[in-house]
């Protein structure tokens, strides 16, 4: 976590009814209105939205695709600086987990300035900028309104070769799953929203939520994944559960495998620090999840976390497994495509 900007004595949390990708819509419900709309006709598109991927993949020549996505949210954190960071590398994320480079970025801004001021805008705007410099990209211009809910985020344009796409659709019975970053920002961004200060635990937060995942999608393009995704609001299981249905395979998770950030099950042992994303991730995941008996608790908690800017999923051959940065948390086998079983 940075250290405190004067330009930041505004609680920003208390402005947003949600926070970071917690605010998304409940994937219950969005889901089946975008399946509902027109299917796009148009052969150069290799990734479009019916798969629910992380970013659309659209082919330009035969060497060169273009990854598109635009991502932003509310505050989950009240420095400004470190939102607009956080904000940044979770946008840059849906370019990493396609397997693509950024190219370039514009801003995203809802912000209520007559209320808060022009320094908390630059600082968030910094925040942003100052993530895409060390992705190795520039922000090259943007688009703002006026809203009483301050809201930042990024559009973030890469390139990808049209044979090298890592989709969410790749995975097979066999592969094994790696998560990239620990799990429990949003159990902690909650927890403080609620009252509960640990400024130690929320520079881990932060610290997790800031992190490119640059490293990481350049580890799994060198293993072969057969697919990836980042782990965001709807929680490791509905990140998984969309992988599974559009690879059209199952899935079994070892619950004591998953990563946590240090003292985030301790918080998850009571309600305080479940956010009203996680509950409705939780009640989504509990009709495709089967949890055995002994899966504790805190542990289902931490499954449906919303979360924000985590890390990436990866689907990959066993003999590649350990070369990625992260822990083998399950396995692809055959199945009801999208279910998943914890142990």
């Amino acid at each position: 976590m940075s250290a405190p900007h004067a330009a930041g004595p505004v609680a920003l949390t208390s402005l947003s009814h949600g926070a970071g990708c917690g605010c998304k819509l409940p994937a219950a419900a969005l889901l089946p209105i975008v399946r509902g709309l027109p299917a796009v006709a148009e052969p150069r598109l290799l990734v479009g939205s019916n798969t629910a991927d992380d970013a659309a993949v659209f082919k330009l020549t035969d060497e060169i695709a273009l990854v598109m996505t635009i991502d932003f949210f509310t505050p989950i954190v009240d420095d400004p600086y470190d939102f607009g960071r956080i904000a940044a590398a979770n946008a840059l994320s849906d370019v990493y987990a396609m397997g693509g480079l950024p190219l370039a970025a514009m801003n995203v801004v809802a912000f209520p300035l007559e209320q808060l001021g022009g320094d908390i805008l630059r600082e968030i705007m910094r925040g942003g900028a100052d993530v895409a410099a060390a992705a190795g990209i520039s922000i090259v211009g943007g688009h703002s309104i006026d809203d009483p809910e301050p809201k930042y985020g990024l559009a973030v344009t890469g390139t990808v070769h049209p044979a090298e796409v890592i989709s969410n659709a790749g995975a097979h019975a066999g592969d094994l799953l790696v998560l990239t970053k620990p799990l429990g920002v949003g159990a902690i961004t909650t927890a403080r929203k609620r009252g509960r200060r640990d400024d130690d635990l929320l520079a881990r937060a932060v610290a997790t939520m800031s992190a490119l995942n640059d490293s990481a999608s350049a580890a799994a393009r060198a293993a072969g994944a057969s697919a990836m995704t980042d782990v965001t609001g709807f929680g490791l299981l509905g990140h998984l559960h969309s992988l599974g249905c559009a690879s059209d395979v199952a899935a079994v998770i070892d619950a004591s495998a998953v990563p946590a950030i240090d003292g985030v099950l301790e918080l998850l042992e009571g309600d305080d620090a479940v956010s009203g994303g996680s509950r409705r991730n939780r009640a989504h995941a509990e009709t495709f999840t089967t949890f055995a008996d002994d899966v504790a608790e805190p542990r289902r908690r931490l499954l449906c976390d919303a979360t924000t800017s985590g890390g990436l999923l990866v689907a990959v051959a066993p003999e590649a497994a350990s070369s990625l940065p992260g822990p083998i948390v399950g396995d692809i086998v055959a199945g009801e495509p999208g279910a998943i079983a914890v142990r």
